[in-house]
């Protein structure tokens, strides 16, 4: 399937049964949220989707069938997080094959690359496939910064069409708009700073609390694309609070519960990894709480 680097992009939750399998029912009732809420693209498999602890065999029977559940109506993007060259390139092409869309790259994991040897190894994945890539540029949390220049030894290769820009510099979206135009695609992957980069001209949002909240994420993102700016902010201001449950190293349990309580999820969360308890549970499910009794009404955003 051909598609834009535009719009709002869930990076989902992997949904799990109490005896550590997949949920799949549970990953489709979410699933089907994000589609009806007008999200442009379905990403498999990143940070939030725990891959780290995902077996081979789940990450591939995960994208089947979210490729079969979609039926066309969004493109499917499977995350490659490897800690080598070769089991990147397989995994790409194990994604093709099972019928992704496009990729999201991240550099090499654990060990923190220089400079070439971190264009090398993209150089190398993004050149097996002629899948899309979108390029995962987060230096806060996998210490490896891909810089402009890093991206202008890659401009002439035809995959790599866009950046997850997760650097925490809201000033890096104009950096890759002033060096290179539209060659790449530029999605903010902050969730903090979603209306802030795109405000700044960011194509799209690589979301985390769309998960639970996915018609308030898609609504702004369209209310900022037709000018709309103060509906779209007051919408941001209510869902802030939130938001900031992202930039966590317990995301994954803070969404998997905001999931819960909008009927999208559960707490369930593989191990090491353990559901929220005590004093930080409480101090999550107030900030939720609160967001659910204060909940704004949305407009007709699917038609503006």
């Amino acid at each position: 399937m051909k598609f834009e680097w535009k719009g709002v992009f869930p990076a989902v939750t992997t949904k799990f049964k109490s005896d550590d399998r997949l949920d799949l029912d549970a990953f489709d009732v979410n699933l089907n949220a994000q589609l009806s809420a007008g999200v442009d693209g379905i990403i498999l498999g990143g940070s939030l989707g725990e891959a780290s602890t995902l077996l081979q065999v789940e990450k591939d029977e995960l994208l089947s069938h979210t490729v079969k559940a979609v039926i066309g109506k969004t493109p499917v993007l499977m995350n490659i997080a490897e800690q080598s060259t070769r089991v990147a390139v397989d995994s790409a092409l194990r994604a093709r094959d099972r019928g992704a869309d496009g990729l999201m790259l991240l550099p090499p994991m654990r060990y923190t690359s220089d400079d070439r040897e971190t264009v090398t190894f993209l150089r190398t994945v993004a050149q097996a496939t002629e899948l899309p890539i979108i390029l995962y540029n987060n230096p806060a949390d996998y210490k490896i910064w891909i810089s402009p220049d890093m991206f202008r030894q890659l401009e002439d290769l035809p995959t790599v069409q866009a950046v997850k820009e997760s650097t925490r510099d809201i000033s890096n979206v104009t950096r890759m708009k002033n060096a290179f135009g539209d060659r790449f695609a530029v999605l903010t992957g902050v969730d903090t700073l979603g209306m802030e980069s795109l405000l700044m001209g960011a194509d799209g949002w690589v979301a985390g609390l769309v998960c639970a909240f996915p018609r308030e994420t898609v609504a702004i993102y369209r209310l900022i694309k037709v000018g709309k700016v103060q509906e779209a902010m007051k919408i941001y201001r209510w869902f802030l609070p939130v938001l900031e449950l992202d930039v966590s190293t317990k995301l994954v349990q803070n969404i998997k519960l905001a999931e819960t309580l909008t009927g999208l999820g559960n707490e369930i969360v593989r191990a090491p990894r353990l559901p929220l308890i005590g004093a930080e549970r409480e101090r999550i499910l107030n900030i939720l709480n609160e967001a659910l009794a204060t909940r704004p009404e949305l407009p007709d955003y699917l038609n503006l």
